[in-house]
């Protein structure tokens, strides 16, 4: 009988087979027992062919919303009682997920860590590093960055329901900020691990620097209390 996965990963997909891959392996080479549930809205790059036979994930094809939207559906399938999300284009450092484990087991009354982030471009060359805070009200609503990045976020899965953390599917690029703000105004109990966990890859075709995202993010800013702004 398979082991229990201890955590899992879901990972938004939409024509984006190349990285898509590396990311399937930075997942598939982590130690310990996980699942990799794979959303895609019917890609038409070729993707289907060979990532519904590929079993290291569980491949779900079905139009969707939006990224946030798939989120979410692979949320509620998940079988873990951890969970986080990493996008097509982002990895998986060796051994990070064994030690995200092992961290919620030692604290146990911590629902949600951050980890630190390495920042490289599209051939894989260092650019920067981001270390992760956890997320504070104010500065979550009116700054233009978040003190995280989703790639190097866990949490447990009983939180979505308990604190209603599913993703606005309403938002197209801009859902992490409103996710964010939810969870500091929901005094969630949070942590940062203070490790490199992850990669997130600056393709040039992320969603965070298109123009419609800044719009999104205006929109955003301007619920803040004035005061705030």
């Amino acid at each position: 009988m398979p082991e229990k996965p201890a955590i899992s990963i879901v990972t938004p997909h939409f024509n984006g087979g190349s990285w898509l891959r590396l990311c399937i392996a930075s997942v598939a080479d982590q130690p310990g027992a996980h699942e990799h549930l794979v959303q895609d809205a019917g890609s038409t790059d070729g993707t289907l062919a060979w990532l519904p036979q590929d079993p290291r994930v569980v491949a779900q094809v079905e139009k969707d919303r939006g990224m946030y939207d798939a989120i979410n559906r692979g949320y509620r399938r998940a079988q873990a009682p951890l969970v986080a999300h990493l996008n097509c284009d982002e990895q998986y450092l060796p051994g990070a997920l064994p030690r995200v484990v092992d961290y919620f087991a030692k604290h146990p009354e911590v629902d949600i860590v951050f980890g630190d982030v390495v920042i490289v471009n599209a051939r894989g060359e260092y650019l920067c590093e981001r270390r992760s805070l956890t997320p504070q009200v104010l500065h979550t609503w009116t700054a233009s960055n978040l003190a995280f990045l989703t790639a190097g976020t866990f949490l447990r899965r009983r939180v979505l329901e308990e604190q209603q953390l599913w993703f606005n599917a309403d938002y197209r690029e801009a859902g992490d900020q409103d996710w964010a703000l939810r969870i500091a105004q929901s005094g969630i109990r949070a942590a940062t691990l203070g490790e490199f966990v992850s990669v997130f890859t600056e393709t040039g075709a992320n969603l965070g620097l298109n123009a419609h995202t800044a719009v999104e993010r205006q929109a955003f800013h301007a619920t803040a209390p004035l005061g705030a702004r």
